[in-house]
């Protein structure tokens, strides 16, 4: 039997000196609670208690027991307390890890928001090394992982955050040199800056939408920031997060292409622990996560 299960029995003996009045107070039976004091003094291997027709009183062992076992188990209960308080506590490390390029962009300023916001956590927050495998960032100590892949897998929860819209883009002087892209299949006719993850540009919605493998990737990188850069020197034509190039394309510097044809967006999705319960501080920082990025969305751009 599970010891601290017979400690406990025992000790609610000793402290109303009956089995019957224990067994009342632990929902039990007499019989039952008395198993219990014959089974914890067979495993220790001494006489803990008198028994009697009308009492039960201690032996000299069981009296020094007792004492030892209330100890260990408010002990118990008081560390048990303190770390559902903590679970329960915004307050303390919390560690998030998330892809490079977002990273570096709206991920980056909503997890200093909340830094900002809550001071009593101290996060730690890591760019890349994410792995295929969608647990791995557990086994390297993050509470929580940032994603744009839909990552079904019944080892994690995973929540939907927000939408990250990108945007099909050239600058002035590609567009000078080349003429503006027509339509999505003139892509092959195109110099095209592509990420090394994205061989395969989505356009379009619904009955529009259509994968368009590019064929002359003129420029490759596994950075937007790279590609960004490419871009604003006439290099070619990239697909690109829309929050990265906004000022870009206010000013001029950057023209949108087939502005008539809609780019999917992007979701953003946090991966966390298994588990019913979830800590405190990782229900915080999503909630605060989804309403950053409502609360400073992208204004849309125009041709």
């Amino acid at each position: 039997m599970d010891r601290m299960l017979l400690m406990r029995s025992f000790v609610t003996v000793a402290q109303f000196g009956s089995f019957n009045g224990a067994a009342r107070s632990l929902g039990s039976s007499g019989s039952l609670v008395s198993r219990h004091v014959a089974e914890l003094e067979r495993q220790i291997g001494v006489r803990l208690v008198n028994r009697t027709s009308r009492s039960v009183t201690l032996t000299e062992q069981g009296l020094r027991y007792s004492e030892f076992a209330a100890r260990i188990l408010a002990e118990v209960e008081a560390e048990e307390a303190e770390i559902a308080h903590l679970h329960d506590r915004p307050e303390g490390p919390l560690s998030v890890v998330c892809p490079k390029w977002i990273g570096s962009l709206d991920v980056g300023d909503a997890i200093a928001a909340f830094a900002a916001a809550h001071p009593k956590i101290a996060v730690r927050f890591e760019l890349g090394g994410l792995s295929e495998r969608t647990y791995d960032f557990l086994d390297a100590g993050f509470d929580v992982a940032l994603h744009t892949r839909d990552l079904r897998d019944s080892r994690v929860h995973l929540r939907k955050i927000a939408s990250l819209p990108f945007v099909l883009c050239a600058s002035e002087t590609y567009v000078e040199r080349h003429g503006p892209l027509d339509h999505p299949g003139a892509l092959a006719e195109h110099d095209c800056l592509v990420h090394v993850n994205e061989p395969v540009w989505h356009l379009g919605h619904g009955s529009t939408a259509g994968l368009h493998k590019i064929r002359n990737a003129v420029f490759s990188s596994n950075s937007y920031i790279a590609l960004k850069k490419a871009a604003l020197q006439g290099r070619g034509i990239a697909l690109l997060p829309q929050r990265s190039v906004y000022e870009d394309l206010v000013s001029g510097a950057l023209r949108v292409q087939l502005p008539h044809v809609p780019v999917p967006d992007r979701p953003l999705y946090a991966v966390y622990g298994p588990g019913r319960t979830v800590p405190r501080k990782i229900v915080i920082l999503l909630a605060f996560l989804a309403r950053w990025f409502k609360e400073n969305p992208i204004p849309v751009i125009g041709p």
